[in-house]
């Protein structure tokens, strides 16, 4: 016998078809919805991690390239001769090459001289020499007439000063990353804790920095200076280091700048950088300055040599 379905029964299991038909299509539609959210994520991830990629080679690229010149000149109104004198059996420029020969930063590191005594010493220990013109009037114009002779392209050009024979490598490197660190900075340097006893040395530069790490001004006097007009043992006096690196396009046009009153007054070279209104990064290191200034320096050079093992 059959059974022909009730009304109820049948409005109930059209009810159940219809209920189940429209779950799945919510479910289908939720899936749908589900992997157009999940590719649209994974698109930006993907495009995230492009980006990051892209980011980080361009940083890693930016101011790559980085050669150490040493600035040399036989003339010196303080010490004639200075490059040369004998610290512990080396002349002096030899202990600073081999030195910078120890940073990691530096693809090369040349000898920029203009006399020719100099330039012999220095290719009998090794060492490559750019010549450049008497007419140079500092340091940084010797870098530059020695990089625009090297025949090769460079990022950052490091200027190490010859006169500080016991230069740390990590200071060089330091400064360089600096400047690779700081794309709205052009220049680089490092300063270290002044010795209340240098105060008042005008061969000891001083320098004030701001917030950031850029610096405000240098001065062979003593800043900043306090109405008491005495050394404040409390407060942290910066000395500026010799070494230095510079953006090489603006190495370029640092020549091009007519001196300025500020420079010319304290004969510091980067104050024109400064009263320009270019940007100077500055790192503070611990380093105990041993430059050589006078001919008397070098007594102390040693004395410091021999208490360290250092040959």
């Amino acid at each position: 016998m059959s059974i022909s379905p009730s009304p109820s029964s049948s409005s109930s299991s059209s009810s159940s078809s219809s209920s189940s038909s429209s779950s799945s299509s919510l479910e289908s539609s939720n899936n749908g919805k589900t992997w157009i959210i999940n590719g649209i994520v994974a698109g930006i991830a993907i495009a995230a991690a492009v980006g990051a990629h892209t980011y980080l080679n361009r940083f890693n690229k930016f101011r790559s390239r980085v050669v150490g010149i040493i600035p040399a000149r036989f003339a010196s109104s303080r010490f004639q001769g200075k490059p040369l004198v004998q610290i512990l059996g080396k002349p002096m420029i030899q202990r600073t090459w081999e030195r910078a020969k120890l940073a990691a930063t530096l693809d090369h590191v040349v000898v920029a001289t203009d006399d020719e005594k100099i330039a012999d010493c220095c290719r009998k220990f090794g060492a490559d020499v750019i010549m450049t013109s008497e007419s140079c009037r500092n340091g940084t114009e010797r870098c530059n007439e020695a990089l625009q002779k090297l025949g090769k392209k460079y990022d950052v050009v490091v200027n190490i000063q010859g006169d500080e024979p016991l230069i740390e490598p990590e200071i060089v490197d330091g400064v360089v990353r600096a400047l690779q660190a700081a794309p709205d900075a052009v220049f680089s340097t490092a300063v270290t804790s002044l010795k209340p006893e240098d105060a008042h040395d005008p061969n000891r530069v001083k320098c004030v920095v701001d917030n950031r790490g850029y610096a405000i001004y240098f001065s062979r006097g003593l800043i900043p200076f306090n109405k008491s007009g005495k050394v404040n043992q409390q407060f942290p006096y910066l000395l500026h280091l010799g070494i230095q690196s510079y953006d090489a396009k603006f190495l370029k046009i640092y020549p091009h700048l007519q001196p300025t009153p500020l420079q010319l007054e304290e004969d510091l070279e980067q104050l024109k950088v400064l009263e320009n209104g270019y940007k100077m990064k500055v790192i503070k290191v611990d380093h105990e300055a041993h430059g050589v200034d006078t001919p008397e320096d070098v007594q102390k050079i040693e004395s410091l040599m021999r208490e360290r093992n250092m040959s």
